[in-house]
Order: C-alpha cells, then structure tokens, then sequence
C-alpha cells in the first residue's frame, strides 16, 4: 500500500508546484482599467446614439457604466465588461462604434475585444 501512496504523493506535489508557478490571471478590474485607459490614450472617437466623441469623453462614460455595474455585482471579467457597459447604449440599444484616425468606424466590441487580446498577449509574466 504505501508504494502506491507515494507515487500519488509525487503527482500532487508536482501538480501543485506547477499550479503556483504559473502567471498569475490578471484580475478582472486591472483588466478593465486597461481597456479603458487603452480607449482613452488611442486618440480615436467613440460614436454613441449617433454622436462621435472623443477618447476622454468614451474613457468617462464607460468608466460611469463599469462603476455602476460594478457596484453591483454585474461585471466579473472584461468579456462582461465589453458586452455589458462597451457594446452598446443602455438607453436606446444602439451599438457603440469606434473609429480610429486612418480607419473605418468598427464595433466598439470588437475593438474592445481585440485590445483585450492585445492586453493579454503583451501581459508580462513573473
């Protein structure tokens, strides 16, 4: 019995000790913090309900709808950040637009999801 038990003792510390020396998961407000700052220091315009507005103006309002949802338990990653507060207006229903100098207007989910990727791919490892 014990030549047995020790085998699966190896296995358990070797699965623990790779668990733990793994990256850590960027937590789901760092996340969302980049996406919005990331939004703001990209010099392109935000369209919602059919008006176009800078990057401070998008940063301020998607910072106001994650605060809100957030007080509330509503948002526990950037995927439900994007859908819930970056896609589209909580009044109207309209889908918010990103446009970036040089490009044509895009949904404002796809590129929040495509700058989160970025962010993820580019997180430094410990």
């Amino acid at each position: 019995m014990k030549a047995r038990r020790l085998p699966c003792a190896l296995v358990l510390a070797l699965l623990v000790s790779t668990t733990a020396a793994a990256a850590p998961i960027a937590s789901p407000e760092r996340e969302i913090e980049q996406l919005i700052s990331a939004l703001g220091a990209s010099g392109c315009q935000f369209q919602r309900n059919g008006s176009w507005h800078d990057a401070a103006q998008a940063q301020a309002h998607l910072r106001k709808k994650y605060a809100y949802l957030h007080k509330r338990h509503m948002v526990a990653s950037a995927e439900q950040f994007i859908e819930r507060a970056g896609s589209e207006s909580s009044l109207s229903g309209r889908a918010y637009q990103v446009r970036c100098p040089g490009r044509p207007p895009v949904a404002s989910a796809a590129w929040l999801r495509a700058k989160l990727a970025e962010i993820r791919r580019t997180a430094p490892s410990r």
